[in-house]
């Protein structure tokens, strides 16, 4: 009913002053550790993860460059958006500070907002993620398991 930000809002006194926030439809093959340790160097309020997808294993949505996330949105595509958000994020609950407690919004509104204040760090990983949410996605995800 709050969406997936307002529910990480409301869960803010269970999850300490930084936490991840990682998709659950997804299988991500990457280490965390460097994750968090660019979140800490970054000194933003929040991390995103990206990957160079060129719309490959589903629409790129993110403008990353230098390092830097520019663009994030799942709606209105850009030609620099080669990247997608991976699914992996960090986030600290001062983040969440632009949205008054209760109000439903989305991850994704958090994340835009985060990018138009400069706030959201990015992060390319180089491992590419699979979507588990469907038969085929995690029928393809055994495949490789398997392998």
């Amino acid at each position: 009913m709050l969406g997936t930000g307002g529910a990480l809002q409301k869960a803010l006194p269970l999850l300490g002053q930084k936490f991840f926030v990682l998709y659950g439809d997804s299988y991500l093959p990457t280490p965390f550790g460097p994750v968090a340790d660019c979140f800490e160097r970054s000194g933003k309020a929040g991390l995103m993860t990206v990957f160079h997808n060129q719309n490959r294993f589903d629409t790129s949505n993110v403008w990353f460059s230098e390092g830097e996330i520019r663009v994030y949105d799942k709606k209105n595509r850009l030609p620099q958006m080669e990247h997608i958000d991976y699914g992996l994020s960090v986030l600290s609950s001062a983040a969440f500070s632009g949205f008054r407690p209760g109000t439903a919004f989305d991850l994704a509104e958090l994340m835009q907002q985060l990018v138009a204040q400069r706030q959201l760090a990015g992060f390319e990983v180089k491992e590419r993620f699979y979507e588990i949410g469907s038969p085929a996605g995690l029928a393809e995800l055994e495949k490789v398991l398997a392998s």
